[in-house]
């Protein structure tokens, strides 16, 4: 269900304006879009490892150029996280996982844990601010858990 959610609100990212952002600090939206499609694959991330160090990762952020794309990556890492789950015995979501920039340790927490929140909650929170991205747009709202003022019953 969530999976689906996400890739309704993917397809309507209006990525002629990706650059677009409603506050200096905020993420553009091609940016956001391509996070919210990128964060279902901190599950296999944290189901396959122990920790992750932003000192020793290079990322270099990454905007998607169509809603293609977007559900692209999106896929993939659905289908990634899907298998890291299957693979995983019940002990493995008992094990410790470290999120990190060098010596500074941002948490330590079992999996289920870090799925639950560094995965799950921190997509449906970044989905959330691009339904008020596409608010701002006016881009019709999809409905994410039952009707939108854009999608009424």
């Amino acid at each position: 269900m969530e999976a689906a959610n996400t890739r309704k609100i993917l397809e309507k990212v209006p990525v002629d304006k990706n650059d677009w952002k409603p506050h200096q600090k905020s993420m553009s939206l091609g940016r956001l879009a391509t996070h919210v499609a990128e964060v279902p694959g901190w599950v296999t991330k944290a189901m396959t490892t122990d920790e992750l160090d932003f000192a020793k990762t290079e990322y270099k952020a990454h905007v998607a150029a169509t809603n293609e794309e977007l559900v692209g990556i999106l896929d993939k890492n659905l289908q990634e996280g899907v298998a890291a789950l299957e693979n995983a015995t019940d002990e493995d979501f008992e094990k410790m996982w470290t999120l990190r920039n060098g010596e500074q340790v941002y948490f330590t927490l079992p999996k289920k844990a870090v799925l639950r929140t560094f995965a799950y909650s921190h997509d449906i929170h970044h989905r959330a601010q691009l339904g008020v991205y596409l608010r701002l747009l006016d881009i019709p709202v999809p409905g994410m858990y039952g009707p939108t003022a854009d999608e009424p019953m």
